[in-house]
Order: C-alpha cells, then sequence, then structure tokens
C-alpha cells in the first residue's frame, strides 16, 4: 500500500466532473498521480471538509463520522483496494477495542469521511501501477487556483447536469 494524500480536486474540463487528484506521500509512484472521477455532492463534500466550512446540520459523512465514534470506534485508514473496469473500489478500516472491520466504500466517500477524520489514505500497489498517470505538474500544484475553479464550477453547476 502507498499513502497518498489529497494533491487537488479540480473540474475536467472535457466532462465537467469533478476529479480528485491523489499524490504518493513518498515517491513510491515514480512522478505519477492518482485521478479519480467523482460526483458533485461528493466532491463538494470532500471541499466543505477540507475548508472547515461549519453547517448547521451534519452531511452523511460527518453523520457516519459521529455514529462511528458513538460505537467506540475510530477510522484507522482508507484503502483504494482495486479498480475494474475503471471502476475504483475503497475500503473504509475501523477500529473498535481489539477488532478491525474492512467495510466496503467508494473512494469519494471514504475519502470524504478520511477528511473529517484525519484518517490516512492508502492505495494498492497494483492500483497505482494500473490506474496512475503522469505527474505533468513538476511537483507545483497550485491548490489555492485549483480550489477557486471548483468553487466557481459548485457555483454554476445546474442539478439536472447529472441526471442520468
Amino acid at each position: 500500500m502507498i499513502e497518498v494524500r489529497i494533491s487537488s480536486l479540480a473540474v475536467d474540463p472535457r466532462t465537467n466532473q469533478p476529479v480528485l487528484i491523489l499524490r504518493p506521500l513518498a515517491n513510491d509512484a515514480g512522478g505519477r498521480v492518482l485521478p479519480i472521477w467523482i460526483g458533485q455532492p461528493e466532491a463538494t463534500a470532500i471541499l466543505l471538509a477540507i475548508e472547515g466550512v461549519e453547517l448547521p446540520r451534519p452531511l452523511t459523512h460527518d453523520l457516519l463520522k459521529s455514529v462511528i465514534e458513538s460505537m467506540g470506534a475510530y477510522v484507522e485508514r482508507i484503502e483504494i483496494t482495486r479498480v475494474e473496469e475503471g471502476t475504483f473500489f475503497a475500503a473504509i478500516v475501523l477500529r473498535a477495542e481489539e477488532r478491525t472491520i474492512a467495510v466496503d466504500a467508494r473512494p469519494s466517500d471514504s475519502i470524504a469521511l478520511a477528511v473529517r477524520t484525519g484518517a490516512p489514505v492508502y492505495v494498492a500497489a497494483d492500483v497505482m501501477e494500473s490506474a496512475a498517470v503522469p505527474d505533468d505538474s513538476n511537483g507545483i500544484v497550485d491548490e489555492e487556483a485549483e480550489l477557486q475553479a471548483f468553487r466557481e464550477f459548485l457555483d454554476h453547476v445546474d442539478p439536472e447536469d447529472f441526471q442520468g
């Protein structure tokens, strides 16, 4: 497993869909990053958590965090475990007393929870090998510009844009 961090959250200009860019903490991926296209609601949930926005009522990921904590457990880590036909799979690894439980989840929901709990995110080495792309930023990412572009996307998105 390769530990990663959120490098950026942007909008794919070709599809107008949010894309999460994960970058290895160490140079384990040979100058590559992992893009994962996600839904607008999950992107919004991740962005709100990154920015530390406090809402008057909990969102779904806040609720999940509260349920986990009220059961005496915590999120130990997030694992992006595999990719099949372009679909990524993840597990939320929970720890409670002497028991560890892995719960199947989408990477976007898992990462939204990780941002709220401070849990580390890992990607299986074979997923990084098969799905990562060259990092053309030369290690330079204007995170504020990426976040601003995503905020603008959210300001102009119409929920009907996401209907099948």
